[in-house]
């Protein structure tokens, strides 16, 4: 509720019975929204800020890769130490031109004129751990944001382990993710319906396939006003 999420965030999982291939992942796409459970049961926010299924005949998907190789919050350790962290885990505040409230963590995060927008290398602000971090901190429209960093970081992790399946590799005995992430954008006969008509970058869906157990875990949020009294929570 104090990022502003709640009540237009959801997580739900369905099952599928054929095999997944990752380099099949495009058709996968396409057949998971076209299909008539999915298409009932999959949960949206409308124009209203109503949650409603999808219920769209869907002409066509777009994938995006989402890197989904991380299995610590190792990732995070270069935010400490560019002075974007207090030792105390408190956020550092700063100056900025047009935000009275402004912060050197979303310095880093959002500006790519920031000296510190490249502590995190590109290939690791792509990792699907990183996004949901980003996510979080970013939040909804009324956004709150924390004065330390625990809570993000902490968020970000648990919502990484419930959506992400792990393994032990058997000859190197670490543990690796088996899940393929994918970022979408279904499209119906008029454009661009999901996760939502609006070009925002904190609306977004994420499918998380997990080959082993043929579960697809489907994270999504729709930009807005948070929990309202006609705005319906959905639980995962």
């Amino acid at each position: 509720m104090k990022w502003s999420m709640l009540g237009r965030i959801t997580a739900q999982t369905f099952n599928f019975d054929q095999t997944f291939y990752p380099y099949r992942k495009n058709d996968f796409a396409l057949n998971f929204f076209q299909d008539s459970c999915v298409q009932n049961n999959l949960k949206m926010i409308d124009f209203h800020g109503l949650w409603r299924p999808l219920d769209r005949d869907i002409m066509h998907v777009d994938t995006e890769s989402v890197p989904c190789t991380k299995v610590s919050t190792e990732i995070f350790d270069p935010i400490f130490k560019h002075g974007i962290i207090h030792s105390s885990g408190r956020i550092v505040k700063c100056y900025h031109d047009f935000y009275a409230d402004f912060d050197e963590l979303r310095k880093m995060l959002l500006e790519e004129d920031s000296e510190n927008f490249n502590v995190i290398p590109s290939e690791d602000r792509q990792e699907f751990l990183f996004r949901l971090f980003k996510h979080i901190c970013v939040g909804g429209e009324l956004n709150q944001y924390e004065d330390v960093i625990s809570p993000y970081i902490k968020t970000a992790k648990k919502m990484y382990k419930d959506l992400v399946s792990v393994q032990k590799d058997p000859e190197t005995k670490e543990m690796k993710v088996v899940s393929t992430v994918m970022k979408v954008l279904a499209y119906d006969k008029t454009g661009v319906c999901y996760p939502s008509e609006q070009n925002e970058e904190q609306s977004f869906a994420y499918l998380c396939v997990d080959p082993l157990k043929r579960h697809v875990h489907v994270l999504y949020h729709s930009y807005g006003l948070g929990l309202s009294s006609h705005t319906t929570a959905l639980s995962s």
